[in-house]
């Protein structure tokens, strides 16, 4: 047999060996791979008899799964007991995954959802540079002005959803803010450090901001915040209406479906795996 003859045998062998049991074995291996994972993610740790009565199979085949994931920092071992965890390599993947996840997109369900059950307008925005821009919004039945917030920069200090941006910044950076001097939008607005600075404890003990006609006249918001995979605060979900119907026996309820709403979201852009 020439040489050509030998190199053409091995390249027709090769879909056969791919449609075969080989791949077939692979494919099988990967899928109990992801199964060790999700393992991992569900218990937090656990040892190779565990994991192997997990996935029906003998224990070798368990230890050798482990090991293929702990050469790929998948996961990883604590040596004083035996079990194994999820690896750092996860974390990368997960941050490269939520990077491509478009808040405004995974937020159209949310928004949508709060909107409908409230009545109310609803926005998301994040942070820009030093205002908050509105990057979604959708309208509740109840909502009877036609007032497009979407795309518009709102001060920090003056808006629930900035409230919620500006407690969750690195401290430096929201103390540089706060030295600037803070517009007075209506008789309401907080326009003192030490005042604000209240608020903003107040947002990360509560979990929530609230405002009171501090931004226009007879509108009143409460906003959660969004959290990306590793738990930093990325955007906030505000619910706005007019004072009238956001009273003081209504805003507990509204904070708490707020509240509900931005978990969801969190949990869509990965926080809580």
């Amino acid at each position: 047999m020439t040489r050509t003859q030998k190199q053409a045998e091995r390249t027709e062998d090769t879909p056969e060996k791919q449609s075969g049991r080989g791949a077939g074995s692979a494919v099988q291996s990967v899928d109990r791979a992801v199964s060790v994972l999700e393992i991992l993610a569900r218990v937090g740790e656990a040892g190779v008899t565990e994991i192997a009565e997990e996935l029906d199979v003998h224990k070798s085949t368990a230890f050798r799964l482990l090991g293929v994931l702990e050469n790929r920092g998948l996961v990883a071992q604590a040596k004083d007991r035996g079990k194994y965890y999820l690896g750092a390599a996860v974390l990368r993947l997960a941050g490269a995954a939520a990077v491509r996840l478009d808040i405004s997109q995974e937020g159209v369900p949310v928004c949508r959802e709060l909107a409908d059950e409230l009545g109310e307008t609803v926005n998301i925005a994040v942070l820009d540079d030093d205002a908050a821009v509105n990057i979604m919004q959708a309208r509740g039945t109840a909502s009877v002005t036609a007032q497009n917030w979407l795309g518009r920069r709102t001060p920090l200090h003056a808006t629930s959803s900035g409230k919620v941006l500006l407690a969750h910044m690195p401290p430096t950076l929201r103390e540089g803010l706060l030295a600037r001097t803070l517009p007075r939008f209506t008789e309401r607005t907080i326009t003192g450090p030490s005042m604000l600075r209240g608020e903003l404890d107040a947002v990360i003990e509560q979990g929530y901001g609230l405002t009171l006609e501090e931004l226009e006249l007879g509108l009143a918001a409460v906003a959660a915040p969004v959290r990306a995979h590793d738990g930093k605060v990325i955007a906030a979900i505000s619910v706005s209406g007019p004072v009238y119907r956001m009273n003081a026996d209504r805003l507990p309820e509204l904070a708490k479906r707020t509240l509900a709403a931005g978990a969801e979201l969190s949990r869509r852009m990965g926080y809580g795996f």
